[in-house]
């Protein structure tokens, strides 16, 4: 696999530091999964690692969505790129939602709960997207709302913020519990606090759950051993209880990862 350039479709800034692009990719998208995630370069050559970023969604027509938080110089650089501008892109890349869908498959009508926080909503719509069944979407916030509405149709759509501006006032844990949701089985993604969250609520309701971790990557491709979780098993490729992120990953089963 090698990196190509794509042009940009569109652009949009959804919130202060949240930014929307859709690119014109076909390659990637014909075969892209939920869950999955691309390397995006700079042309600054002084940011040599590439930034990983979820992928949102696909559009059927060769169009790919990226939503992304500017973090730092790399994303700075990322967000001023206008409609009709190029960026090199490696992907698609890492193993996706792609067991949890097997596992939902062989369930019998399952209440399906998507939860994202933060920068860890965009996966959530071409996940949500991907499978059939009671579908209930949490979205979690710190404060500014965004991307809400882009699942309106996909499930029924819950929002927390932690400053209570929209929603239920809390995380998204609250607002599973204030809405008294009972999921058969959980996908996430977002920050590791929340997905820490979702681990002991998971175990202690017996409830089946797969969490996409995110993390800084270099590689992208499970080379370079710099994006690594502890596991509950020994990793094949190091001979210790870790695995890839971005190789292995991002989508674990929760039971794998070890938050401690």
């Amino acid at each position: 696999m090698n990196k190509k350039r794509y042009q940009i479709i569109s652009k949009e800034t959804l919130a202060n530091d949240i930014v929307s692009m859709w690119i014109k990719a076909p390659d990637i998208t014909d075969t892209a999964a939920a869950g999955q995630f691309v390397s995006v370069y700079c042309d600054d050559k002084s940011a040599l690692l590439p930034r990983p970023i979820s992928i949102c969604d696909t559009d059927g027509n060769g169009g790919l969505r990226l939503v992304f938080k500017i973090v730092g110089k790399g994303t700075l650089e990322l967000s001023k790129k206008n409609t009709g501008d190029g960026l090199d892109i490696l992907g698609p890349l890492g193993n996706g939602f792609g067991m949890a869908f097997d596992k939902i498959a062989g369930m019998d009508n399952p209440d399906i709960a998507f939860i994202g926080g933060g920068v860890g909503i965009p996966p959530m719509l071409i996940s949500a997207k991907s499978v059939n069944g009671r579908k209930n979407i949490i979205l979690g916030y710190r404060d500014t709302v965004f991307m809400n509405e882009d699942f309106d149709g996909y499930g029924n759509v819950y929002i927390a913020t932690e400053n209570g501006s929209a929603g239920v006032k809390g995380n998204v844990i609250d607002c599973l519990i204030e809405n008294k949701l009972h999921p058969d089985i959980i996908l996430a993604c977002g920050p590791l606090p929340m997905l820490k969250g979702i681990k002991k609520y998971a175990e202690e309701n017996n409830i089946t759950a797969f969490v996409s971790l995110e993390e800084k990557m270099a590689c992208g491709i499970g080379a370079c051993l710099a994006c690594v979780c502890k596991t509950n098993e020994t990793d094949s490729h190091s001979m210790v209880k870790n695995k890839r992120i971005c190789k292995d990953g991002p989508v674990f089963d929760v039971k794998e990862v070890d938050f401690t």
